[in-house]
């Protein structure tokens, strides 16, 4: 069966690699640090997904400076540590690349994080045509700039291309931008939250999102 996108798009964190023991740990150490907290892990991750210096000022517009501080040395300090990669995530993106598809990031990471996260897991990075960042955009989800941008370095059409992402931001962004989005719920958000933004798919598992995607099949 032909792909049912010619263009894929996926969100980083949560989605293409584990990140969520590590984003929580690092805004734990974060807040702890810095403004003294001890905050429930959703309170932690709730932002997940919005540019970092959003999550910080999120906690504390005064101190969000420090804070962002604080997360990066030890987000960069534990990421060999703490990232795993999504059992069949690789094949998917291999299986697509074959395909044909076209296959891009679109994160709020700045780029020197998403390199450390690539450099623990290259095999992710191997199938990518683009990677759009934090460096790339004026604006940042939940607005649409980062997936034009990504569907203008890839030559992709909104009808013919999809975002793939595990949290709200992802699937708002999506939708402003005109493109097919699917919402996972592997990641730092539960359903319930995603189907609130009115995604296109939503889907459990990556078997799920294969036969979504490319039919099934090996």
């Amino acid at each position: 069966m032909p792909p049912r996108f010619g263009t894929v798009l996926f969100d980083l964190d949560g989605t293409v690699v584990d990140t969520v023991a590590l984003i929580r740990e690092s805004h734990r150490h974060a807040v702890r640090t810095v403004l003294g907290l001890d905050l429930s892990d959703d309170e932690l991750t709730a932002n997940v997904g919005r540019p970092l210096i959003d999550q910080m000022r999120a906690f504390s517009d005064e101190h969000a400076d420090a804070l962002l501080a604080a997360q990066r040395s030890w987000n960069h300090a534990h990421t060999a540590e703490l990232i795993a990669s999504y059992p069949g995530m690789d094949d998917l993106l291999r299986r697509l690349h074959e395909a044909g598809c076209r296959i891009g990031i679109v994160t709020s990471k700045s780029r020197p994080t998403v390199d450390l996260a690539f450099d623990a897991l290259p095999e992710i990075a191997r199938y990518l045509d683009d990677v759009v960042g934090l460096e790339d955009c004026t604006t940042h989800k939940p607005g649409p700039e980062p997936v034009r941008v990504a569907l203008q370095h890839l030559n992709g059409l909104p009808g013919d291309a999809c975002y793939v992402g595990d949290a709200p931001f992802d699937i708002t962004a999506g939708n402003a931008a005109g493109v097919s989005t699917i919402a996972v719920t592997w990641g730092f958000f539960d359903r319930a939250a995603l189907e609130a933004e009115h995604p296109d798919f939503v889907v459990d598992d990556i078997p799920a999102l294969d036969a979504l995607l490319l039919g099934g099949g090996s």
